[in-house]
């Protein structure tokens, strides 16, 4: 039986200043990547290096968690940014990040659009921002990975163009019938029950399938499942979901240790 392999990433390093967000020592632990917030939505320099050593502690690969520049609003609002800004403000940040990787002797993984960047690039008709993004990673190299809605748009665009690309599912968050993620703004949206949350993301691994909410089992592959720091209950969430899919037979490991090159 051939092995199946499943990478789980959380978004870590979001605190700011005196601001603490997330459980990201009680996390650690249980992830193989981690997206870390780089200073424009969440984050700041002295977060950034913390963030990097604790997931060296733990065997766990960093990438880059790039926003647009919102600290205020948490990365969740909408701008009005070109290609040419998108690719600068992820050139920043994903350099700022690596500089910490540089000095701590490894380097970046993943890069993972974070919030309504995210929204948006899988949501234009015209793919100019997710073409931008994938450019982005080509110029920081082949090697570098980009998480993409699975099934999605962005997607379906950055693997056209070359990208090497790992598709994502989420196990604390509920779906349309479309594959894309139910609004934050309506009641359920978030999966905050462990046993639910593990559930779905075992089923996306291992039979390529999530219930949506309209009741209709929908095909999905992935290579990558999220679960949210800020998700209430997060930290027995993220264990039981790793669990799960241990229990499951699934072989939970950092995207570069198996995943094919573009």
């Amino acid at each position: 039986m051939a092995t199946t392999y499943i990478d789980l990433n959380v978004d870590m390093g979001e605190s700011y200043g005196r601001w603490t967000l997330g459980a990201d020592a009680e996390i650690m632990p249980h992830i193989t990547s981690a997206n870390v917030a780089c200073g424009f939505h969440g984050g700041d320099p002295h977060v950034m290096r913390r963030t990097v050593a604790l997931a060296l502690e733990h065997g766990v690969a960093v990438g880059a968690h790039p926003s647009l520049p919102d600290l205020i609003g948490f990365g969740r609002r909408v701008m009005d940014v070109s290609p040419a800004e998108l690719k600068d403000y992820l050139c920043y940040q994903t350099g700022a990040l690596r500089e910490f990787l540089r000095a701590a002797g490894t380097d970046l993984q993943h890069m993972k659009p974070h919030g309504i960047l995210y929204t948006m690039i899988e949501k234009e008709p015209e793919q100019t921002l997710s073409t931008a993004v994938g450019e982005a990673a080509r110029e920081s190299g082949r090697e570098l990975i980009l998480m993409a809605l699975a099934s999605g748009n962005y997607d379906r665009t950055v693997r056209k163009m070359g990208v090497r690309v790992a598709s994502e599912g989420f196990a604390d968050r509920a779906y349309n019938a479309d594959l894309s993620l139910v609004s934050r703004k309506i009641a359920g949206s978030l999966i905050t029950d462990p046993q639910r949350a593990a559930d779905q993301a075992v089923r996306m691994a291992t039979e390529g399938k999530v219930r949506a909410v309209d009741g209709a089992d929908v095909d999905i592959a992935v290579q990558t499942i999220c679960c949210h720091g800020d998700t209430p209950g997060a930290p027995h969430i993220v264990r039981a979901v790793r669990a799960a899919l241990e229990k499951a037979g699934c072989t939970v490991k950092p995207l570069r240790e198996w995943l094919p090159g573009a």
